[in-house]
């Protein structure tokens, strides 16, 4: 199941599948601050690239939420890996949407900092850091649309892959409605 707009020469897609099974040139990773792998993709992601991307991680040390850092991609398929720390939900009074928007945003500029052509990310925060699915979905693809608008055709593609059909339902709403 994917569904898939074009915003100049980028393609935008959503899709239901295995992050760690993409091939573009980098995934992105809904990491935690100290890097070290953890729970649901992150842990995923970890356990798929091997010991590579944890020595390189401990190398780095830290990642603030809503910033990005770049690590080789291990034993995956793509080439880097592009950790994002996403926000914790606290009701949305923390300046949770802002650091979500932010998670993006920077991953997008690493990507685009490495001359990265194709980018898959997961929907950042929406599993153990409890953000309301739906909320994400919009504030995700209204970022990768702000971040084109700015730096158009910078991308072939950037995809968002999914776990299941609900998260998928609600990230089809949202591609219709920032695009």
């Amino acid at each position: 199941m994917e569904t898939a707009i074009w915003k100049g020469k980028t393609k935008v897609a959503i899709k239901i599948g295995d992050i760690t099974q993409e091939e573009v040139e980098a995934i992105v990773n809904a990491a935690n601050p100290r890097l070290l792998g953890g729970g649901g993709v992150d842990g995923a992601i970890h356990k798929a690239a091997g010991p590579t991307l944890l020595k390189e991680c401990k190398k780095i040390g830290w990642c603030e939420p809503g910033d990005a850092v770049v690590t080789s991609g291990g034993d995956l398929r793509a080439r880097f890996v592009i950790h994002t720390v996403g926000p914790i939900w606290r009701g949305g009074i923390k300046n949770e949407d802002t650091v979500l928007e932010n998670s993006f945003l920077a991953s997008l500029m690493r990507a685009l900092e490495k001359k990265i052509k194709t980018v898959a990310f997961p929907a950042i925060s929406t599993g153990a850091y409890g953000f309301p699915v739906d909320r994400a979905a919009k504030i995700s693809l209204c970022a990768i649309k702000k971040f084109l608008n700015k730096y158009p055709d910078s991308f072939q593609e950037i995809r968002i892959v999914l776990f299941n059909e609900s998260t998928y339902r609600y990230f089809e709403k949202a591609l219709k409605y920032c695009f």
